[in-house]
């Protein structure tokens, strides 16, 4: 597992009698982005807490490793390898953004010359020149998102945590953000990413996990994980209720028929096939929808189907929480 950034076998946290992780197993690649996903109290941020040695699995465990580091006989190392970047910004909103970075470079150790040297390579890489000399508490959001991701990275960390990278953030923010992570990526480092924003994790990562009650009930690619869930469709919607009725005798109870809304709704897997056999039976009933819409599983799909406290819709506006039972101590961790 030496090209493994991220290690962990039969994982496991209890708090008293309340089961937390139930050993999971978590492999990630170097190089990669991962996403952990789970609703709230699912074991997500406790999962990061002990890969970022802020807490300490249960015995029993099998081994951990952070960026080729064991965790038990080699923490120091592991935590040198390592930087997160907490959902609640670390940003000291009374400096500068360039006394932020510097600070950084002194908890580091860095000498003064190498830490102003990588404090303005930061700033020009995130674009933030030009707000270096003004005080923090005077950024946007999105700014101090920014500077507090630069702020991770003075100590050049193998593997980035991202905790819930761009809550509150706004969708040219966000994008900004992504932009960031793919970059990082490109450059070698590797990320592990938990967010609220299911189609962040869709966007970015390479392969996700889903934890749910402590366990992971399912591990894959984007794709691997929406092919798991049924329920793809193809929705003919009409104006014209003649041809709503001659196209639903000719699906017949292939189709599932909204009367009131002259909708109908017909199985399929999204693919070019799927969709010519749907316009092929249109044709044959010689009529034509006014309005036709593919769906296909996305991560939304996935989410409900597989974990158990999916209580509210996650959306770009509306976005679900998915651990915050279990986060208010990950700030803690030392970048």
């Amino acid at each position: 597992m030496t090209d493994m950034a991220v290690a962990a076998s039969g994982l496991r946290k209890s708090y008293g009698d309340k089961v937390v992780l139930d050993g999971i197993d978590l492999t990630v690649p170097a190089g990669t982005v991962f996403a952990l996903l789970g609703p709230n109290g699912a074991g997500k941020t406790t999962a990061v807490r002990i890969l970022t040695t802020l807490v300490t699995p249960d015995a029993g465990s099998g081994e951990v490793s952070v960026g080729g580091h064991d965790l038990a006989t080699d923490g120091h190392a592991a935590r040198a390898s390592l930087g997160v970047t907490g959902q609640f910004s670390a940003v000291d909103g009374l400096i500068t953004g360039e006394e932020n970075m510097l600070l950084m470079a002194d908890l580091h150790h860095m000498e003064r010359g190498e830490g102003r040297r990588v404090t303005a390579e930061l700033l020009a890489r995130f674009d933030l020149v030009d707000a270096a000399g003004k005080p923090a508490s005077t950024y946007s959001g999105g700014m101090r998102r920014r500077l507090d991701i630069a702020m991770t990275l003075v100590g050049a960390p193998q593997v980035l945590f991202l905790d819930e990278p761009t809550t509150g953030l706004d969708p040219r923010s966000r994008h900004t953000v992504w932009q960031i992570v793919r970059e990082l990526v490109a450059g070698g480092t590797t990320v592990f990413l938990t967010t609220q924003y299911l189609d962040e994790a869709d966007e970015l990562a390479d392969r996700i996990a889903v934890l749910d009650r402590g366990r992971i009930v399912a591990e894959g690619t984007p794709d691997d994980l929406k092919h798991l869930i049924p329920g793809g469709h193809v929705r003919l919607r009409f104006t014209d209720p003649d041809a709503y009725r001659a196209a639903a005798r000719s699906f017949g109870t292939a189709a599932s028929a909204d009367d009131e809304a002259l909708v109908l709704r017909v199985p399929g897997d999204g693919s070019q096939g799927a969709l010519r056999a749907v316009l092929d039976r249109l044709d044959d009933a010689r009529v034509e929808a006014d309005e036709l819409t593919v769906h296909t599983p996305d991560l939304d799909d996935v989410f409900f189907a597989l974990t158990t406290d999916g209580t509210v819709r996650p959306t770009a506006d509306r976005p679900a929480r998915t651990d915050t039972a279990d986060t208010a101590d990950t700030e803690e961790v030392v970048r």
